[in-house]
């Protein structure tokens, strides 16, 4: 159903924890952690943002 309204061009605001299912969808994303705005832009670049892997995988995984 979603994919079917972002087809017809419709924007749409989804909240979603699951990243497979962000980057499929969006062409545009806007990562929180803890209510704050960490990253904003096109898929690609967001998941790669130091960050953003920070915020779900943990200080192990992101940036030294």
């Amino acid at each position: 159903m979603v994919r079917h309204i972002h087809d017809r061009g419709v924007t749409l605001v989804v909240v979603e924890h699951l990243v497979r299912v962000v980057t499929e969808l969006a062409d545009r994303i806007l990562v929180l952690d803890n209510g704050h705005v960490i990253a904003e832009g096109e898929a690609g670049s967001v998941m790669e943002d130091p960050d953003v892997v920070t915020a779900y995988l943990g200080k192990r995984f992101g940036s030294a």
